[in-house]
């Protein structure tokens, strides 16, 4: 919380928060279906055609470029923290290409006079802290005074060519591996009633500030084939965009898939996001799914964890370097097959 007892919570200053303000996939398909694409372009490597996680430029035939922005309001009402989670979900795309972070930029809009000067330093600080960490340090950005207080990062990555990591290039025979739990929307959704408990709240910054390095790993794996991180669209909403970009039918095993056991709690009583329904609205042509798990499914994940589509053969040594950087919950949770775009999830 801020110092200030005259100032508002931080949470109260938004209409969301964190990767539930996204705007909806099938919205957000019908603002730039007849944008053109930068084909022409032989050295993008990788551009919007298959909503992957960040643009790629080959700089030379040993080094390319990722580049990113993510940016939202806060999940949070402690000012460092919501610094410390938007930085880390920024940062999040760099790993999911395969990338290294090599430095970020600063993206910040606050509502002055509504905040104190104290409370926003605090929100930069807490994302300088986490670049520093990811060796990705803030070298500058843009700020203005908005209606809404607004932080994150434009992030900068660099990747071997041949080792980037796209969404599209799932296989049959894949296994699906997911390297955090679900569930930090209905946290978020619990703590703007101030329902979320003490131990609650420490699970969700814990999940949300843990860097997703093991991506930077996983493209020097064999074996590994698709990549993508989990966030405003939910599990099944990044799943669905890896089928769509792969061509090909997943099966998700809905007692495999890692859950936090407050967020099953919560979500049991009623507590969840108005984005959940909307992200159902924009897959649910292509998903069959039982009533009771979709909304957990579709949970928007703030700096959630990277989703790995890989051959069976890799998994065991994909899911070691998961833990080996403190995702302790990484796993299976199911497969990929030949098929028309479609997710089929056990009842």
């Amino acid at each position: 919380m801020s110092d200030s007892p005259k100032e508002p919570r931080l949470t109260s200053l938004a209409h969301g928060g964190g990767c539930g303000c996204k705007i909806a996939p099938n919205v957000l398909r019908e603002i730039l279906g007849a944008a053109p694409l930068n084909t022409a372009h032989a050295a993008l490597m990788v551009d919007a055609a298959t909503s992957d996680d960040a643009a790629v430029y080959k700089v030379s035939d040993d080094a390319a470029l990722i580049a990113t922005t993510d940016f939202f309001m806060p999940i949070v009402d402690d000012p460092f923290d919501f610094g410390r989670i938007a930085a880390t979900n920024a940062l999040s795309d760099v790993y999911a290409m395969g990338g290294q972070p090599i430095f970020s930029l600063a993206i910040v809009g606050m509502p002055i006079g509504k905040m104190s000067t104290d409370t926003i330093r605090k929100i930069l600080d807490g994302g300088h802290a986490v670049s520093e960490a990811a060796g990705a340090p803030v070298a500058g950005g843009h700020s203005i005074d908005s209606a809404e207080p607004i932080y994150g990062l434009v992030a900068m990555g660099l990747v071997h060519p041949d080792r980037v990591l796209r969404n599209a290039s799932a296989k049959p025979g894949d296994v699906l591996i997911l390297g955090k739990p679900l569930g930090v929307g209905i946290f978020s959704a619990a703590l703007k009633r101030e329902i979320l408990s003490a131990t609650g709240y420490e699970t969700m910054i814990n999940s949300t500030t843990l860097l997703n390095r093991p991506g930077a790993e996983l493209a020097k794996i064999d074996g590994v084939h698709a990549v993508t991180d989990v966030t405003g669209f939910g599990l099944l909403g990044h799943l669905s965009e890896i089928c769509k970009g792969s061509g090909v039918t997943a099966e998700v095993d809905q007692k495999a898939v890692p859950v936090f056991d407050e967020a099953k709690a919560l979500l049991a009583d009623g507590v969840k996001t108005g984005a959940s329904g909307r992200n159902w609205e924009s897959i649910k042509d292509m998903v069959d799914a039982p009533a009771e798990i979709r909304d957990m499914l579709t949970d928007p994940q703030t700096s959630g964890g990277l989703l790995v589509a890989c051959s069976p053969e890799s998994a065991g040594k994909i899911i070691d370097a998961f833990k080996a950087h403190g995702h302790e919950q990484a796993c299976v949770i199911g497969s990929v097959s030949a098929g028309d775009p479609h997710i089929t999830v056990s009842a």
